[in-house]
């Protein structure tokens, strides 16, 4: 497995397994399990999942030491000051059964019920600031942000100690987010591509089943392939086996820069949700 090397030294998996839609139960221990059977060694979730427990126990019963699993789960939008999202992390950490987080992210930047009071500045500096004791207390060995665009990386950056070392945003062919990537990488901020599928609204388009058929790989290998090259680290999720297996079969095979080009400007697929419109 290649990897990518966060701001403070640690490396992290170039690919995860994302579980955004599984639900708690079998489904979620059974896809994690098969996933870490079949060389994914970094596993992503959040508490709003709802299926850190199983993802937990997948992890536990799997012949991986913890140590060379990557782990990743998210604090939700109902925590809003420092005591919420401190008492969040020792919940999560105690429904996945680990005594440390190895990434640790706040999920979404500007949540509805904070906009019309303490606004979405404090209330990350709040959240940000658990996150930083967390991390200094070796409970959490990285820190970082997910959808959040330039505005609240900004705002975040005029008050944080530590900077965040990720931000989890949607990326795929088609939504390349190009003014927040790059501010990004200007402060070496490792970008994470959830939905790097379009939440499958990249299957059946005629241009990409097309390349997939020119490079002998499936769209969603094609798709992949295209955010390894941008150096985004994707999130692919699945349930089926046999996609689960194929999603990590993309490192024998490298994209044209004429195609890169391509993916960059379709049309019709998904794209990212404003953080600042959503109802939650």
């Amino acid at each position: 497995m290649k990897s990518y090397t966060l701001t403070n030294g640690l490396e992290i998996p170039a690919i995860g397994f994302g579980t955004w839609q599984i639900p708690d139960g079998q489904e979620a221990y059974d896809s994690v399990s098969y996933a870490l059977e079949v060389g994914y060694t970094h596993v992503d979730t959040a508490q709003i999942y709802g299926n850190e427990v199983s993802v937990g126990k997948a992890i536990a019963d799997s012949k991986l030491d913890r140590s060379a699993i990557f782990l990743t789960t998210k604090i939700w939008n109902d925590k809003a000051d420092y005591d919420s999202a401190a008492a969040s992390i020792d919940e999560s950490m105690k429904k996945l059964g680990v005594d440390y987080l190895d990434l640790l992210l706040i999920h979404w930047p500007n949540p509805a019920g904070i906009r019309d009071n303490i606004g979405y500045e404090a209330r990350n500096a709040a959240v940000w600031s658990a996150m930083e004791d967390a991390y200094e207390a070796g409970k959490v060995k990285a820190i970082g942000v997910s959808n959040f665009m330039p505005h609240h990386l900004e705002a975040l950056l005029e008050t944080a100690e530590i900077k965040p070392m990720v931000n989890q945003i949607m990326l795929a062919p088609g939504c390349t987010q190009d003014e927040l990537v790059a501010l990004c990488q200007e402060h070496d901020i490792l970008l994470e591509a959830y939905s790097p599928l379009g939440t499958g609204t990249i299957f059946g388009n005629p241009v990409v089943e097309a390349m997939a058929e020119r490079y002998g790989k499936t769209v969603a290998q094609v798709a992949l392939a295209w955010s390894l090259h941008k150096g985004f680290l994707p999130l692919p999720k699945s349930v089926t086996p046999a996609n689960i297996k194929a999603n990590l079969d993309i490192f024998d095979f490298e994209l044209s820069d004429e195609d890169i080009k391509v993916l960059d400007v379709l049309e019709g697929l998904k794209t990212q949700t404003n953080p600042d419109h959503t109802n939650f």
